[in-house]
């Protein structure tokens, strides 16, 4: 159990009125640039552009990480890859028993919890399994490899496969994201009556590439694609068309979003509850036919794997009825690890002590807050930091750092290390400290910067 004494901080005042449900919705590889709240010509995502408009679109949010797991882990736990504990990305590296998460907070506070989707920080058995860190019900894939199939076999139903035989031998009878989003629904109906958290973490856009066919007739023929394309998917081999697939899935993601907000509406939930809506890491960039017709990192310099802001700057989005300005944005730069700190306080929660990241709950609410006066990434030898306007990037181990003033150089185009040396001094002495060793991790495949 969690106590005031083990968290270490006092509990703010909150008017049970106010205490809102939580919908946090976090997609998989969706770039700053993909949807059209965020500049995107060529897929519609019309739900999710009315939910900017509905509420607060954040142009300054971060990813915990650039790659999978070591986002989720300071997502989940409330540090930055320098102190999260897992940081690789090798696959089933699990959260530890004594890491506190999010939806341990919030159930200790009284909510239900529910997790939908990709897990990717502890596999059944392990003390990283959703169920162990906080989350009364969990269905989806419990390893990230699991949730690149979109017709998977199985998927965890807690600590039990739950299979779907119309998906054996190659079958396509059960899509993934449509069982998630129904076990989603399902939970805001079943807890519509007390405070709860809905964590819903789609697998989509990753790869594989995947959509049902009717789907796909809106994009079909509007893209370059090669030809013939096959991929490899359960082991069996198939072809298909990844531009048109990745918009699609897209724009079925976004009809999903809807759903959910209009599960809301049906439940008369939407005035109590907080929505809030982002990405997991940039967007996948290493394979041409999904990044040229789309430009999915927008004016941002860099996709997922690098630390440049088209790695880590995510499309981010919130609403709560009468308490966040429908129709606001704001610049203000918060990350991955501000997350629990802000959940706890929305629920009038205890918050852990020792966090990197602080609540932006102000910020919600349309009130001034002061910036943090560092960021701090890592990941697989590469580090950044933000620090006011200025982004350094060392781009990999034992590289010199590289320095960009962000209000002038969004897309991280012109190195001004050499001209600032100051600068790039105190930041590297940031950098002597923003971290602690983890060499328990060099076996999983983590690079130390």
């Amino acid at each position: 159990m969690l106590t005031g004494a083990a968290l270490g901080c006092s509990r703010p005042e909150i008017e049970p009125r106010r205490r809102p449900n939580i919908v946090f919705i976090v997609a998989d590889d969706l770039g700053y640039g993909h949807l059209g709240c965020y500049g995107q010509k060529e897929i519609r995502t019309p739900r999710i552009d009315r939910l900017a408009q509905e509420g607060m679109r954040f142009t300054s949010a971060y990813a915990g990480c650039t790659v999978c797991a070591p986002s989720r882990s300071a997502l989940m736990t409330g540090l930055h890859t320098g102190h999260t504990p897992v940081r690789g990305n090798s696959g089933g590296l699990p959260l530890p028993a004594e890491a506190v998460t999010f939806a341990e907070v919030l159930r200790e506070a009284g909510y239900a919890t529910g997790c939908f989707g990709k897990w990717g920080l502890g596999d059944v058995g392990s003390e990283g399994h959703p169920n162990r860190q906080g989350f009364d019900e969990f269905l989806g894939p419990l390893h990230q490899i699991h949730a690149q199939f979109y017709w998977p076999e199985f998927l965890w139903r807690n600590e039990e496969p739950e299979r779907f035989p119309e998906n054996a031998d190659g079958g396509k009878g059960a899509y993934a994201p449509d069982l998630l989003l129904e076990g989603a629904l399902d939970f805001l109906r079943r807890k519509k009556d007390e405070p709860f958290l809905l964590y819903f973490p789609s697998l989509v856009p990753h790869h594989e590439y995947q959509v049902p066919e009717e789907d796909l007739a809106e994009y079909d023929g509007r893209f370059p694609e090669p030809a013939p394309f096959v991929r490899e998917d359960r082991g069996f081999e198939v072809q298909y068309k990844p531009a048109a697939t990745t918009a699609a899935m897209i724009t079925r993601f976004d009809r999903d979003v809807g759903r959910l907000l209009d599960e809301l509406d049906a439940l008369g939930l939407a005035e109590d509850t907080l929505v809030l809506f982002t990405s997991d890491n940039g967007a996948a960039g290493s394979f041409e036919p999904i990044v040229t017709p789309f430009d999915p990192s927008g004016p941002l310099r860099g996709f997922k794997g690098s630390l440049y802001e088209g790695g880590v700057r995510v499309p981010a989005i919130a609403r709560w009825p009468g308490v966040i300005e429908a129709g606001s944005e704001s610049d203000y730069p918060w990350t991955f690890w501000d997350v629990l700190p802000t959940f706890a306080e929305l629920a009038g929660a205890d918050t852990p002590g020792g966090l990197d990241g602080r609540s932006f709950l102000p910020v919600l609410r349309g009130e001034e807050q002061a910036t943090p006066e560092f960021l701090y990434w890592e990941a697989e030898g590469k580090q950044a930091v933000r620090m006011g306007d200025w982004k350094a990037v060392r781009p990999g181990r034992g590289e010199a750092l590289e320095l960009y003033r962000l209000s002038e150089d969004l897309g991280e185009t012109t190195d001004l290390a050499g001209e600032e040396p100051g600068v790039v001094e105190v930041i590297e002495e940031y950098l002597a400290t923003a971290r602690t060793e983890a060499p328990e991790l060099e076996e999983s495949g983590w690079v130390r910067p």
